[in-house]
């Protein structure tokens, strides 16, 4: 076989490799922006995808890599990967995707589940922010091991002070609970609560970020419109419990966000089932079963994932050291990690609509 026919070929099965969060071929999606191969010694891949690639770049580069080395077994393969440029987000132009953790109602675990989230993201690699804008309880600085410490500031070069999240478990931190009083929250009203926020957005100084994920108030009041209505997000995942009176909540909390344009990731179902752990092989549904699965579908998203009712993650969360965060968890975390990697797809399906992909050049 000559080399132009090898060529063509190794073009052929490198298209047909298949984004999984897609389910469509690197063909489709022009994801091959040049191949280069000189002299049989050396083989250059430039893969171009759409954002965020925490979770799936490594696969890529394996199977990349399997399929030139088929061809090439005594070439040096360089697989070079880069996200496709997303539009500039105006409000937090450095942070890339901008993320909602929203409930229906309070008293179904959003603040642990959005605190064990970042925290999982985090473990990728990624660079992540965690802005507890949840003003009518702000439970992040306990869950942080944070409680009692004030945000430091400093006026910056436009002359705006901005204050400075803190740093822990790998997670820029910052709360409403940081710069106002523990019982400050049952005085706030309308426009007060809505200027609260903004201040949160304005005047912390993130840097870039790959994600900055917004643990809100439970319900669909100020903080929510406010939000929507100045910050272009990524989209909202939504956590409930399995029971009816949850569900009925979850129904208006995505109606509320449809009506405003915003995209509805998925839901987490939180405090889906109870294993004792001395009794591994019985179930209990405590608070009813199959109620996240069947609003989803009702609603058309996905349901990201169930999260049973373990004493540790609620133990770890009053310590100051959230579950996915302790060594000691065990295997467990896997609930958190497989709900982040499946909501990070479908923020990546979200942004393919906003990107164009450039055409293939081959050199030799």
């Amino acid at each position: 076989m000559s080399q132009s026919d090898i060529l063509v070929q190794l073009r052929q099965e490198l298209g047909a490799i298949v984004d999984p969060d897609f389910g469509v071929s690197f063909e489709e999606l022009q994801a091959i922006h040049t191949l280069e191969v000189k002299q049989d010694t050396s083989v250059e891949l430039y893969l171009e995808f759409v954002p965020p690639l925490h979770y799936v770049a490594k696969g890529f580069d394996e199977q990349c890599k399997a399929i030139i080395l088929k061809h090439f077994p005594n070439a040096e393969v360089m697989i070079y990967v880069r996200e496709k440029e997303l539009p500039t987000n105006p409000v937090l132009p450095q942070v890339q995707n901008l993320i909602a953790v929203a409930s229906g109602k309070g008293g179904v675990g959003k603040s642990t589940v959005a605190a064990n989230l970042a925290i999982a993201l985090a473990h990728t690699g990624a660079k992540v922010g965690l802005l507890d804008a949840d003003i009518y309880g702000p439970s992040v600085p306990t869950m942080f091991g944070l409680s009692g410490e004030q945000m430091k500031a400093e006026k910056k070069e436009d002359g705006k002070i901005y204050g400075y999240p803190f740093e822990q478990y790998g997670v820029s931190v910052a709360s409403i609970g940081f710069v106002m009083g523990r019982d400050q929250a049952a005085i706030l009203r309308g426009p007060m609560l809505a200027g609260y926020f903004t201040t949160l957005v304005d005047q912390i100084y993130w840097g870039e970020l790959d994600y900055l994920i917004f643990d809100l108030p439970p319900g669909t009041g100020d903080i929510q419109l406010t939000m929507t209505q100045r910050i272009p997000l990524s989209g909202a995942v939504i956590v409930t419990t399995p029971q009816e009176i949850s569900l009925a909540d979850v129904r208006r909390s995505i109606s509320m966000f449809r009506k405003v344009n915003v995209n509805i990731l998925g839901i987490i179902e939180n405090m889906s089932y109870f294993v004792p752990p001395d009794m591994p092989e019985k179930r209990y549904d405590i608070f009813g079963a199959g109620g996240g699965e069947a609003v989803a579908k009702e609603v058309g998203t996905s349901l990201l994932g169930q999260i049973p009712i373990i004493m540790k993650i609620r133990e770890n969360a009053d310590d100051g050291l959230p579950f996915v965060a302790d060594p000691e968890s065990g295997e467990a975390v896997h609930f958190y990690k497989d709900i982040a990697k499946n909501m990070v797809a479908e923020v990546r399906k979200k942004n393919r609509d906003k990107i164009a992909t450039p055409g293939l050049t081959i050199t030799l």
